[in-house]
């Protein structure tokens, strides 16, 4: 009986009558589900920056030029792509995104420059309803839909004429170091997979930094006060017709823990600020933690069968999301690097810090 029922089951999924249908929907009458076999893809068309705008200086080894691209929620991404100037055949590929409220103009940008100088095809991309990329409403992030734009990247670099299908890799730093392992534990395309200065965005939004340092009790009793407190928020925004901005780096980090003052750093100064960045302005919408309170991102991370490689800072705050996401993982081809007196901010941007010749080792010994 079991037999059959999973026969009957797995017919039926295929056949289109459980959960993936083989009928598309029309893009000229998106309401009429009979009207065709496919679903078109559709693009947006985004407003781009020409302009040099981004926080670190133009390299003159490698090519650079605006692109987009479409995830599967019909959302079109931007992205800066980078190639180098002198090449032959064709290209191993990564994907950078992060940290997380950040801009490609910012630290992934950087990244993605510095590997294509190093001989890797790059992009940099805004995720979902950030940046330059589309998707409404703005300032808000999702562990689904974010896990699924470095998969969109995927679809992207998979289908460029200079990039080897079967050689793409991606890097995530900061919260979307979690991100990364996440898209690493659904798409098999990912070939490799490196991490920096990781944050578990879900389990920071559900427990608070070092998990409130509380007894389990407790720690139940600060999520449902932060559940309250966020559907009342939900309710007001929609009767007032607008999302309420949750803030981003203080401006004032004085009376505020090292690792904010790092923060500050970085997003409030020259150093690294820029205008569509949420952490140096804004930041997120208020009900944004809703959904990563729900919806753990790393839970099938110990299934991810291609290499990963996890880096983090001896001194940084949030090591232990870097620890305790490695100790998850299996297989041997797994590496945890952590790298003496780094902190959090060391791997946006400190280049004496930012083990690049590790990166480019990890990525051409596994990209081949």
């Amino acid at each position: 009986m079991r037999t059959s029922l999973k026969k009957i089951l797995t017919a039926a999924l295929c056949a289109g009558v459980i959960g993936v249908p083989i009928g598309g929907v029309d893009a000229a009458n998106p309401s009429d589900a009979t009207n065709s076999s496919t679903s078109k893809i559709k693009v947006e068309n985004l407003k781009l920056v020409k302009d040099w705008d981004k926080v670190f200086p133009k390299s003159d080894e490698v090519n650079h030029r605006k692109v987009t691209f479409v995830n599967r929620y019909g959302i079109t991404l931007a992205a800066d792509l980078y190639e180098p100037k002198n090449y032959s055949g064709k290209l191993a590929a990564i994907a950078v995104a992060g940290p997380f409220g950040a801009v490609k103009e910012q630290s992934s940008g950087l990244y993605a420059q510095i590997m294509a100088e190093r001989g890797f095809l790059t992009i940099a991309f805004d995720p979902s309803f950030t940046g330059e990329s589309g998707g409404y409403p703005r300032f808000v992030a999702s562990p689904d839909i974010n896990t699924e734009d470095f998969c969109a990247a995927v679809d992207f670099l998979s289908t460029l004429p200079n990039v080897d299908a079967n050689r793409i890799g991606i890097i995530g730093i900061c919260g979307w170091g979690g991100l990364a392992l996440n898209a690493a534990a659904i798409d098999t395309r990912i070939k490799a997979t490196a991490s920096l200065t990781m944050y578990d965005m879900s389990r920071v939004m559900a427990n608070g930094y070092f998990d409130y340092d509380k007894d389990s009790a407790t720690l139940a009793a600060e999520r449902q006060t932060n559940r309250e407190n966020l559907n009342r928020q939900r309710t007001k925004d929609y009767a007032n017709g607008i999302y309420t901005r949750a803030g981003g780096v203080v401006d004032d980090p004085s009376q505020m823990p090292q690792f904010v003052k790092d923060y500050y750093a970085y997003y409030k100064t020259p150093r690294g600020y820029h205008k569509r960045s949420l952490n140096s302005n804004a930041g997120w919408n208020t009900t944004t933690a809703l959904s990563f309170m729900n919806m753990p991102l790393l839970t099938y991370i110990d299934e991810i069968k291609n290499p990963v490689l996890i880096i983090h800072g001896e001194k940084a705050h949030s090591r232990y999301f870097s620890e305790d996401a490695f100790k998850k993982l299996t297989g041997d081809n797994k590496e945890l690097v952590i790298i003496p007196g780094a902190n959090h901010i060391d791997f946006y941007d400190n280049t004496n810090k930012i083990p690049f010749d590790k990166l480019e080792k990890f990525f051409r010994d596994n990209l081949k």
